[in-house]
């Protein structure tokens, strides 16, 4: 009978920051595979887990996981954890969790903190939908066309950033997106945890302030200040419009139509019906 892979969720600042049965899987594992041992080794030692670990990071995934994998389907039990958060989500994991799936090891996962979903509950942005970019290119050229691609997106955006690379990327986001409301929340559950909420030359500007910037680093942007103006004229005749043009269905074309006017689809229902009544 093969063993279980866990994916484990362990904290992204605070040592408080994990659950009961993330220590019960980490105590009962025959084998730890951290993203960097030395640092595990601070939250198990803290814990008092003694337990044998390995090295399992973005440049030895590709080889580690079949040993991974191999183990597991031995009838070991493999727990793999980050630096900090959630395996797979912006670090290593995804080659392992798909060799598993495909040697019939089960994946199980064992949710923790996510330093995306902590930014987001307490940015002050809209929440009812987010999109999560992971790491912003670090190349100025792709990150501003990145950022251009998503310029049409009425979602909250998230994305991580090393400290090094903030103001660039704040400076990048002034002049793709424009006035956007920004928040960058820093060193999220740790001492020093802060949300530094603006446009994003303001934000930028209360940063350079500093002698350094220092921490991980959370970036969300709002959806734009300046909504566009709501087409005018019929809107049964948009809908007609959009049927030929673009081949859509008749609920796929109203839907979009609402989108154009910024309306929700009940509403734009409710007008078609009204205008086709008329």
């Amino acid at each position: 009978m093969p063993g279980t892979i866990y994916l484990v969720g362990t904290p992204i600042g605070n040592l408080e920051d994990i659950t009961l049965r993330a220590l019960r899987v980490l105590r009962e594992a025959g084998l730890i595979a951290c993203e960097d041992t030395r640092q595990t080794r601070k939250l198990l030692n803290h814990y008092q887990i003694r337990k044998p670990t390995v090295s399992f990071h973005e440049h030895n995934e590709a080889s580690r996981a079949e040993e991974l994998v191999e183990k597991a389907a031995s009838g070991i039990d493999v727990a793999v954890v980050s630096d900090a958060g959630m395996p797979v989500i912006a670090d290593p994991g995804h080659r392992l969790v798909r060799r598993a799936i495909e040697r019939g090891v089960p994946v199980v996962p064992v949710p923790g903190p996510v330093a995306a979903a902590a930014a987001l509950t307490a940015a002050g942005l809209p929440s009812e939908a987010f999109r999560f970019g992971g790491f912003l290119p670090p190349k100025r050229n792709r990150r501003r066309s990145l950022l251009e691609s998503l310029g049409a997106e009425s979602a909250t955006l998230v994305f991580y950033e090393a400290p090094h690379r903030i103001l660039d990327a704040l400076e990048d986001v002034a002049a793709v997106l424009g006035p956007r409301p920004v928040v960058v929340a820093r060193e999220l559950t740790k001492i020093h945890e802060e949300f530094l909420r603006g446009t994003a030359p303001q934000v930028a500007a209360e940063l350079r302030a500093r002698p350094q910037i220092q921490g991980e680093i959370t970036l969300l942007i709002g959806r734009s200040v300046e909504p566009a103006p709501a087409p005018a004229g019929s809107l049964r005749r948009r809908v007609v419009e959009l049927i030929s043009a673009e081949k859509l269905d008749r609920m796929a074309a109203l839907k979009l139509a609402a989108k154009e006017r910024g309306i929700s689809k009940r509403d734009a229902y409710r007008r078609l019906q009204q205008e086709e009544g008329d």
